[in-house]
C-alpha cells in the first residue's frame, strides 16, 4: 500500500515454503497466522479487514490489533486463516464485517476452559491430568483419561506430581482460540519446575498447536561469577514424557513416518524412534559436554525400532498415528531432530512424545532460571485439518506480503526493498548469512550448535581467530547487536523466507535460553540477559551464560550493555508470538529493577538511582555508551507494546542523565574507541526516541532536549571522527568488525541530517556517504568480512542509507519557537553506592562498608 494514509488499496499475501527445493508439502489445509503492518490513519478497526483469494473468493479471516498508531489506527494486525485448497495468493482489504460459519465456542469457568472448535470438545480442568482432561468427538471420548498426560521422573527415578493449577482464556477468536494452562512439577520432596502451555485450536478442527514450558525458577549460585553447568541452582529429572493413549479397546493400526522425505508407512507396535544427537559431522562436539566435562551423545542421528524392524537415519523429523475404526491420533513435532534428545513411540495404543526422554545417557540438567519451550501438534479426528497436520505439523508453510508493501508501509522506519538503488554492494554483504560458504546455518555445524539449549543460536566464529588445535571452538553469540532485528528487517526488506526463518529459531532461543528466568537472584540480573560467550576463550561448561572457568575470565553477568529488545518486538509483530511480547516487555522491566536503589544494600544510606542502568565500561562513567544506548532502546520498545508510561519517563531520565545539549564534547574523550567507541550507540538511541516522539506528534522540551544533544555531537563527529581502522594501533584488535561499526557514524549522520538546519544537511549526508561507502568497502577487502559479528551488524545497520538515497528531502518537522531554551547547565550523575559509601568515610565504618560492598557485588 503506497496511498497516502486514510485511502486503501489491497495487499498481497503470499504462502510460501520454508525452504526452496523442500519435497514435503501437499498439505492443502492448513492454519495460517501472520502480522502485518499498515500505514497510519489506513485501518481503524481490524475486524473490518477482509480476505480473498486469487480467483476473488472471499475466504473467512480473523484479525485483531497488535499495535496501533498514536491516532488510534491499526499499527499492526495478526492475521488467521486456513487454507482449503492449493491457493498460494490471497490479498487483505477493508470492506465489512464477513458473517462467517460457527466459529470456535468456549466455555470459561473456575475450574477450567471447554473448547468445541465443531469437529471436537477438548475439556481443560485445574487439578487434573495435563493437557487434556477429555477429548470428545461426537460425544465419543477419544483419549483414555487414566493413561494420558505428562509424566515426570526426577533426578532420584522418582515420580512427580503434575499439577494444573490455573487454566484461561488467552485468545478468542472465530477461527483460532488460545488457551493458557499454568502449573507446577513436584518431587517428594520439593517443587522442580513451573509448567506454562499455550494450546492453539482451530475452528473445524479435532488439531491442536501447543507450545510447553518448562522452567526452572531457582537462581543460580554463579560462585564468583563464573556461570556453569552443575551449579547448585540446577534441577535434573531422568524424563519428561507426554503420553496420549487412544481410550480402551482393540490395537490400534500405527503407521509413521521418521523424516521429512519419507512416505507414511504402517509399522508395528511397540515402536521407538529415538534421536540421540544432531546427525551431522561434529556430532560428538564439545558443545555437548555436561557438568562433568564428558560428551553425552552416544551415537550419531537417530535409531528406530519397532517389533519386528529395526532402522537408524541422520535426522528425524518424525510423525506418528495411531488409527482404530473412527478414533485416530496423530503426534508430531517440527524441528524435531534440531532439538535433540527427542524421542516419539508408539506402545499399548499410545503415543508418547519424549520431550527429555529416558534413553538419553545422562540426566538433563536444567540450569536455575532456565526454560525450554517445546512445540509440537497433537490431532485427534480426520477432519481435513486433522489429517493434513502430519505435514504442516511438520512443516508449517509461511505467509507474507511483498518487500515493497512492508516498506511502503513505514511501520518499521527506513526501510527500503533489497537490491535498491546504491545498495548491492551492501546487500551483497548481507546476504552471506543465507547464501554461500559463510551462511549462518552452515556455521551451525561447525560447532554442532543443535540440541535443545543450543538450536537457534548463532556461531560466534570471529571468536575463533586465534584457535589453532584440531576440537571446535565452541563459542555462543546471544544476539549480540539483536540479529533478530536484523533477520526481520531483512526478510521485510526481501521476502527471503529464510531471514524469517533464522529470526524464528534465534527468537525462541534467547527467549528460552538466554534470558534469566527467575525472580530469586538480585535486581540487577533477574530477568536479565546473558552476554554472549567470554572473548575468545571457549565456552566450556559455561553453555550460553558467558562466563566459563577458565584463565583469564573474571566473572560476572547480565548487565545494560547487553540488552536488546527489537528484534523480540518484530518477532511478536510479524507472528504473533506471546512469549517474544512477554520477554520484551521483561527486559525493560529489568532495566528499570537495576537502576532502582530501593532494592540494593544500600538503599537505607542512600536512595535514588544505581546506575546500572546508564553505566558504559566502568561503574563510574554515565555518558553517551552504548550501556545507556541499549537501555533506552529496551524502554522505548516496551512502551511500544504495553503503553505502560513509567517505560517512556524511564528512558527520559536516561537521556537527560547522559547527555546534554551543552555538554563538552571534547573532554568525554570519545576518540579513545577502546573504551568509547560505543557512544554511537547512545546516539543511535536518542533518534530512535525523536523518532518516536515525531510519530507521536510530542514535539516537547524533551524532545527539544534530545534533539539538541544529538545535533551537538553530530558536528563535533562532523569535525573529529575518522574510520577506526585507519588508527589500528590504538586498538587492541584491529578486526573486520571496526569497518562494521563505522556504518553506525554513517547512520548517525543521516539522523542529524534529517533535524539540521538547511545550512548544515548537505554536509551531513555527504559524511554519511562517506562512512557508508568507506564500511562497504573496507569490509569487501577482508577475507574475514563474513564472520558472525560484522555480518550482524550490517543486518540492522546500513539499509538506511539506501532509504535516504530514495527520500533526500526526509525532514523531520520544525521545533516551536518555545522550544528553544535549553541553557541549564549540565548536572553529574553519581550512582547510588557511590554516594552511600561516601556518606560513610567521615564515621570510619569500614567494616560495614566491607560487608555492603561484598553484598552488592554477590
Amino acid at each position: 500500500m503506497t496511498a497516502p494514509a486514510g485511502t486503501w488499496s489491497r495487499v498481497p499475501i503470499v504462502l510460501t515454503r520454508r525452504r526452496a527445493g523442500e519435497a514435503l508439502h501437499d498439505a492443502t489445509h492448513e492454519p495460517i497466522t501472520l502480522g502485518l503492518p499498515f500505514p497510519p490513519g489506513a485501518v481503524t478497526d481490524a475486524a473490518l479487514l477482509n480476505l480473498r483469494d486469487a480467483s476473488d473468493r472471499r475466504v473467512p479471516l480473523q484479525a485483531r490489533a497488535l499495535e496501533r498508531w498514536h491516532d488510534g489506527s491499526v499499527k499492526w494486525a495478526l492475521l488467521d486463516f486456513q487454507t482449503r485448497d492449493d491457493t498460494t495468493i490471497f490479498n487483505v482489504g477493508a470492506g465489512s464485517r464477513m458473517s462467517d460459519a460457527k466459529g470456535i465456542e468456549l466455555t470459561q469457568t473456575s475450574g477450567g476452559v471447554l473448547v468445541d472448535t465443531g469437529a471436537a470438545r477438548f475439556s481443560m480442568l485445574v487439578h487434573r491430568p495435563f493437557p487434556f482432561a477429555s477429548v470428545a468427538i461426537d460425544a465419543r471420548e477419544v483419549i483414555d483419561r487414566e493413561r494420558s498426560g505428562l509424566r515426570v521422573v526426577d533426578g532420584t527415578g522418582r515420580q512427580c506430581r503434575v499439577q494444573v493449577r490455573r487454566v484461561v482464556v488467552d485468545e478468542h477468536g472465530p477461527l483460532r482460540a488460545t488457551v493458557l494452562i499454568e502449573g507446577t512439577i513436584a518431587s517428594w520432596t520439593r517443587p522442580l519446575l513451573g509448567l506454562q502451555a499455550r494450546l492453539h485450536f482451530f475452528a473445524g478442527s479435532a488439531a491442536v498447536r501447543c507450545a510447553l514450558t518448562l522452567r526452572n525458577p531457582r537462581a543460580a549460585v554463579h560462585p564468583s561469577g563464573i556461570w556453569e553447568l552443575g551449579d547448585r541452582g540446577s534441577v535434573y529429572v531422568q524424563s519428561v514424557e507426554l503420553e496420549t493413549a487412544l481410550s480402551e479397546g482393540p490395537t490400534a493400526d500405527v503407521s509413521c513416518s521418521p523424516e521429512l522425505e519419507r512416505p507414511i508407512e504402517r509399522m508395528s507396535q511397540p515402536l521407538d524412534l529415538y534421536q540421540d544427537s544432531s546427525g551431522g559431522e561434529q556430532w560428538r562436539s564439545p558443545t555437548h559436554r555436561n557438568r562433568n566435562g564428558v560428551i553425552t551423545t552416544s551415537f550419531r542421528g537417530y535409531r528406530l525400532n519397532t517389533a519386528s524392524e529395526s532402522a537408524a537415519g541422520q535426522r528425524a523429523t518424525p510423525v506418528i498415528t495411531l488409527e482404530r475404526g473412527r478414533d485416530r491420533i496423530a503426534v508430531t513435532m517440527e524441528q524435531f531432530w534440531q532439538n535433540f534428545p527427542k524421542s516419539l513411540e508408539a506402545r499399548d495404543n499410545a503415543v508418547v512424545l519424549g520431550l527429555f526422554p529416558r534413553q538419553h545417557a545422562d540426566l538433563h540438567e536444567i540450569q536455575g532460571g532456565e526454560q525450554k519451550t517445546h512445540s509440537f501438534t497433537l490431532a485427534f479426528g480426520r477432519d481435513p485439518l486433522s489429517k493434513d497436520a502430519v505435514r504442516w505439523g511438520r512443516l508449517p508453510r509461511v505467509g507474507h506480503s511483498s518487500a515493497a508493501y512492508y516498506c511502503a508501509a513505514r511501520a518499521v522506519p527506513y526501510l527500503v526493498p533489497s537490491h535498491a538503488n546504491g545498495m548491492c554492494a551492501y546487500d551483497e554483504l548481507v546476504a552471506s548469512a543465507v547464501t554461500g560458504p559463510h551462511a549462518f546455518e552452515r556455521k551451525r555445524e561447525i560447532i554442532d550448535e543443535y540440541g535443545w539449549r543450543n538450536f537457534g543460536d548463532i556461531y560466534a566464529d570471529h571468536e575463533a581467530a586465534f584457535h589453532a588445535a584440531d576440537e571446535p571452538f565452541v563459542s555462543h553469540y546471544n544476539n549480540q547487536y539483536d540479529a533478530i532485528a536484523g533477520f526481520a528487517c531483512q526478510f521485510m526488506r526481501s521476502t527471503d523466507v529464510r531471514w524469517l526463518t533464522q529470526m524464528e529459531e534465534l527468537a525462541a532461543h534467547v527467549v528460552d535460553i538466554d534470558i534469566y528466568h527467575t525472580t530469586r537472584d538480585k535486581s540487577a540480573y533477574n530477568g536479565g540477559l546473558f552476554w554472549h560467550t567470554y572473548h575468545y576463550v571457549p565456552a566450556g561448561l559455561s553453555t550460553h551464560r558467558s562466563y566459563p572457568s577458565a584463565e583469564g575470565v573474571s566473572g560476572g553477568g547480565p548487565s545494560n550493555e547487553h540488552n536488546y529488545a527489537s528484534g523480540l518486538r518484530l518477532h511478536y509483530l510479524l507472528t504473533g508470538n506471546e512469549q517474544s511480547l512477554e520477554a520484551a516487555i521483561g527486559l525493560g522491566r529489568w532495566v528499570m529493577a537495576m537502576d532502582d536503589g530501593a532494592t540494593t544494600p544500600f538503599a537505607w544510606i542512600a536512595s535514588g538511582a544505581t546506575g546500572l542502568a546508564s553505566a558504559t565500561c566502568t561503574p563510574d562513567y554515565h555518558g553517551p555508551g552504548r550501556g545507556a544506548g541499549h537501555s533506552i532502546n529496551v524502554l522505548l520498545d516496551a512502551h511500544r507494546l504495553s503503553g505502560d508510561h513509567a517505560f517512556v519517563e524511564k528512558a527520559e531520565e536516561l537521556i537527560r542523565r547522559c547527555i546534554h545539549p551543552k555538554d563538552d564534547v571534547e573532554a568525554r574523550q570519545l576518540l579513545d574507541a577502546e573504551r568509547r567507541w560505543s557512544y554511537t550507540a547512545l546516539l543511535e538511541a536518542l533518534a530512535k526516541y525523536l523518532d518516536y516522539k515525531v510519530e507521536r506528534n510530542e514535539l516537547d522540551e524533551t524532545y527539544a532536549y534530545a534533539r539538541a544533544s544529538l545535533l551537538r555531537y553530530a558536528r563535533w563527529m562532523l569535525a573529529r571522527e575518522y574510520p577506526f581502522l585507519e588508527k589500528p594501533e590504538i586498538l587492541e584488535y584491529p578486526t573486520e568488525t571496526w569497518a562494521a561499526q563505522d556504518m553506525r557514524k554513517a547512520e548517525i549522520f543521516l539522523l542529524a541530517a534529517r533535524h539540521a538546519p538547511d545550512a548544515e544537511r548537505h554536509a551531513f549526508l555527504e559524511r554519511a556517504r562517506f562512512f557508508f561507502e568507506y564500511s562497504i568497502s573496507a569490509l569487501r577487502r577482508m577475507p574475514t568480512r563474513g564472520c558472525t559479528r560484522p555480518v550482524v551488524l550490517l543486518l540492522s545497520h546500513g539499509f538506511m542509507y539506501g532509504y535516504f538515497l530514495e527520500h533526500p528531502g526526509d525532514r523531520a518537522p520544525e521545533l516551536p519557537n518555545d522550544m528553544h531554551d535549553l541553557n541549564a547547565p549540565p548536572s553529574v550523575f553519581i550512582p547510588q553506592k557511590i554516594r552511600a559509601l561516601e556518606r560513610l568515610k567521615p564515621r570510619g565504618a569500614m567494616l560495614l562498608t566491607r560487608l555492603l560492598t561484598v553484598l552488592a557485588a554477590g
